[in-house]
């Protein structure tokens, strides 16, 4: 094959692994691969859909709760099927149980009436005002994972390469939240990454490229296969978790058990996300079981086994979720509920300041709620976010990550 047509081709598949151009652009190594790296790593967790907030962190103690949802609220502690009461006021679904260990032992701090001052009630545009940490603001460029990445702990900054596998997404695209000018990686699997850049015919390509005319194709698919290497030597289809931690089948649940390979092979990890849908209970949404208590099975199961796996490592990792916006506090005539305002978000790790449910509660009475339908916001989404990455990851510029937002008070949770 011509070399033209197979760097052309090369290239094509090189960007089918999940690599970003900025990856291909700017990861160089010059005297090899860096060494293995220990250091803080933020987990985020996107619930793509509108996660229920009032059904996840449950306001057991808010009679207006019950008057709203006659069918699909989940029962007081100590009844059948109960929430798993937390502080006396505010429980956890009970598909949530594996995360009740979590709050026994201060690793769980939930923040609740949490969200964005956007008014929308679009999917879409809730999602990208989160990612890009710019409510109302369209056609931010970057996503505040990205400018995180790009203003802390950089190759001029640190003098050392940084690893390939600093920021990965487990996503078939690199997500908004990730996009920008800074190196990251998004791939379906670590499995698939390394099946794909294994064999003779890659390391044909990859001869071709490392001797071939000191262009960009030539640069960057040394630059790639170095990653590739170094992801080969973690071994990931070795894997085996670890302290009894099982992981649930669900792609979910798979993403989760390859982040914690990554945090275990000491490969400069500081940035892992993933996400999981479904979340968007419009219909027959159900209290104590049904469509959203199996999805919370899964998702705090895969959580719950995260922690369990990563053993003592939690004391460098934070774990946060997060959602686009809650749901409306009223059910519908469909046994669901439909788009509404604040959500519920978790922050879990070896020091967040946990046996507390964060963030002011609004109330559920008529007069407190938002436009008269929805859990009212008390806590803007970047007051949380900026807190994490300072305290847990250092980020000294939360001004850029969040341009024209200046908290006012703390959260409290790290």
């Amino acid at each position: 094959m011509q070399r033209r047509v197979f760097l052309k081709s090369g290239a094509l598949a090189l960007v089918t692994m999940g690599l970003s151009p900025s990856f291909l652009r700017r990861m160089v190594y010059a005297q090899g691969m860096p060494a293995p790296q220990k250091g803080k790593v933020l987990i985020c967790l996107f619930q793509r859909g509108a996660a229920d907030a009032l059904n996840i962190v449950v306001p057991h103690g808010d009679a207006s709760y019950y008057a709203l949802r006659p069918n699909i609220a989940i029962a007081r502690p100590g009844a059948a099927d109960g929430a798993i009461d937390l502080d006396g006021y505010f429980g956890l679904h009970p598909s949530m149980a594996p995360l009740k260990p979590l709050w026994d032992r201060g690793m769980l701090a939930p923040v609740h009436a949490v969200g964005s001052p956007s008014s929308t009630r679009s999917h879409f545009d809730a999602q990208d005002y989160m990612e890009s940490g710019t409510p109302d603001v369209k056609g931010t460029p970057d996503g505040w994972l990205n400018r995180f990445l790009a203003t802390k702990g950089t190759c001029d900054e640190c003098k050392v390469p940084a690893s390939p596998f600093r920021a990965v997404a487990f996503a078939q695209q690199t997500p908004r939240i990730m996009e920008g000018p800074a190196p990251t990686i998004a791939m379906s699997s670590l499995n698939d990454f390394t099946i794909r850049a294994t064999g003779s015919d890659v390391e044909r390509l990859e001869a071709l490229y490392r001797t071939g005319s000191a262009d960009l194709i030539h640069g960057a698919g040394a630059e790639t296969f170095d990653a590739v290497k170094m992801l080969k030597e973690a071994n990931p289809q070795r894997y085996a978790a670890e302290h009894d931690a099982i992981y649930p089948k669900s792609p979910f649940g798979q993403s989760l058990k390859q982040i914690a390979q990554l945090v275990k092979a000491d490969v400069g990890l500081e940035i892992a996300f993933a996400d999981v849908g479904g979340w968007d209970t419009h219909v027959n949404q159900g209290g104590a079981t049904g469509q959203l208590a199996n999805r919370l099975g899964d998702f705090a199961q895969a959580i719950a086994a995260l922690v369990t796996d990563l053993g003592d490592r939690m004391d460098d990792v934070v774990i946060m979720t997060m959602s686009e916006f809650g749901r409306m506090a009223k059910q519908n005539g469909n046994g669901g509920t439909d788009h509404g305002h604040a959500g519920a978000l978790f922050v879990i790790g070896g020091h967040v300041q946990g046996h507390k449910v964060h963030g002011k509660w609004p109330g559920l009475a008529q007069e407190q709620l938002n436009e008269g339908r929805d859990l009212a916001l008390t806590t803007d989404f970047r007051a949380v976010f900026s807190e994490v990455v300072h305290k847990h990851i250092g980020a000294t510029r939360t001004d850029a990550l969040f341009p024209g937002f200046t908290s006012t008070t703390a959260v409290g949770v790290v």
